[in-house]
């Protein structure tokens, strides 16, 4: 083992995967302890029953968001030059959606009834339809990448009938594209309709909430689909991108910033027109409380007005350091309106007395376990991606020699 560990040669790429697989090696344990010992290990309570893992699990569903938006406009809209960048949106929303199953595994306690709601079907309940549409949207991730797989060098000659299958699979790329917006705007807007019926949480309790989600994913999964795409370029010289076409997709994203920052602030803003027990102190938890800076700096600064002022200037987007700064800071600001959205609802409890209203408050902060096993979870979605682009040839926006691609597909020891 010594031997072999010597054997390595270590760069910054072998070093970067080692550090991904202690991160999964203590999340795996941590998971282990949550699944035999429940979620006792975990500071969530009946009073705050959703924390970090859920965010983890809104925030990866989000950051897929740019596999349906860029297959719907391949193959929809046949806007066929952004393929390429559908291939890559596609994995990375394959990988994205199998973390958000992991954190859910950990989530619902007891992971071994995941398949009771595919099987004991409760169609008036919003949740149960998010699970559906994600059950099903996984799928047609799975087989709307498996072409990618297919090509690889190391599958044709191994499993050449299966490779010649999945292959195939790419003919009717037009109809999972079809079917995959359907059912990925069904759940993301139906995230935010979740907790939109929550009556018991005044400030949840509200209509927007599923257009707000449906926005910022679409702000979100592009932004990291490009973000990956630059990063790979600039770390792999025989990845060749086509930066105009990723320049067209930030413009797009800075639209949509805009678009969430006017539904963002219309929907707090209407919260402030009269007084409603529970709501009003959630709003002020949120935006003068223990959450403002979050709320403040890190979703409307950060997360969109200064990605907003980098990507509408042509001047400035065109510098990719600039430009993947604003990216890395949409991504950000998506994951802080989730986390705000998430706790901000279940920081402030209503008590009835008689001829009395009383608002108190609570605090969560994530236990240990809670904190490992998620780093573990999104150590899982980094490998995955790493390996994709290094062996599956994920980012590629021309044709590349064939020498080259071949011995880029095959899994070598040392880079």
């Amino acid at each position: 083992m010594i031997a072999t560990i010597k054997s390595i040669r270590w760069t910054p790429y072998t070093y970067w995967v080692t550090a991904l697989l202690v991160c999964m090696f203590f999340g795996a344990i941590a998971g282990l302890i949550v699944f035999v010992r429940g979620l006792s290990v975990t500071n969530l309570t009946d009073l705050v029953p959703w924390g970090l893992w859920i965010t983890i699990d809104l925030s990866a569903i989000a950051m897929s968001a740019g596999a349906f938006l860029l297959c719907a406009a391949v193959y929809i809209l046949d806007l066929k030059q952004y393929q390429p960048v559908a291939r890559t949106a596609t994995f990375i929303g394959l990988i994205g959606y199998s973390m958000a199953v992991l954190t859910l595994l950990l989530d619902i306690g007891r992971p071994d009834r995941f398949w009771h709601a595919v099987v004991f079907w409760n169609v008036h309940s919003v949740l149960w339809e998010v699970t559906m549409c994600v059950t099903l949207y996984l799928c047609v991730l799975v087989l709307e990448s498996a072409p990618i797989i297919g090509h690889t060098k190391w599958m044709q000659n191994r499993w050449p009938k299966v490779a010649q299958w999945m292959v195939r699979v790419h003919h009717y790329a037009p109809y999972l594209a079809i079917v995959g917006l359907g059912l990925s705007m069904l759940h993301q807007s139906s995230l935010g309709a979740t907790y939109g019926v929550l009556k018991a949480r005044p400030i949840w309790y509200r209509p927007d909430l599923s257009v707000l989600f449906m926005i910022s994913a679409m702000a979100g999964g592009p932004s990291l689909t490009v973000l990956v795409t630059m990063l790979a370029a600039r770390l792999y010289p025989r990845i060749q991108i086509n930066d105009t076409i990723l320049e067209k997709i930030t413009n797009f994203i800075a639209w949509v910033l805009i678009g969430y920052l006017y539904f963002r602030f219309w929907d707090a803003l209407s919260m402030t027109y009269t007084y409603m027990p529970g709501r009003t102190e959630g709003l002020r938890v949120l935006t003068k409380g223990i959450l403002s800076f979050n709320f403040w700096v890190w979703e409307i600064i950060l997360g969109a007005v200064v990605p907003i002022v980098i990507l509408r200037s042509q001047r400035f987007r065109k510098q990719p350091v600039l430009r993947m700064i604003a990216l890395g800071l949409v991504v950000a600001g998506v994951v802080a309106y989730r986390w705000d959205t998430t706790i901000s609802g279940q920081l402030v409890l209503l008590t009835y007395l008689p001829n009395e209203i009383v608002a108190r408050y609570t605090n969560y902060f994530p236990s240990f376990i809670e904190f490992l096993s998620g780093i573990g979870v999104i150590a899982y979605g980094a490998l995955a991606v790493t390996l994709g682009i290094r062996y599956l040839n994920i980012i590629q926006h021309y044709e590349v020699p064939a020498g080259v691609v071949e011995a880029h597909s095959l899994p070598a020891a040392t880079d």
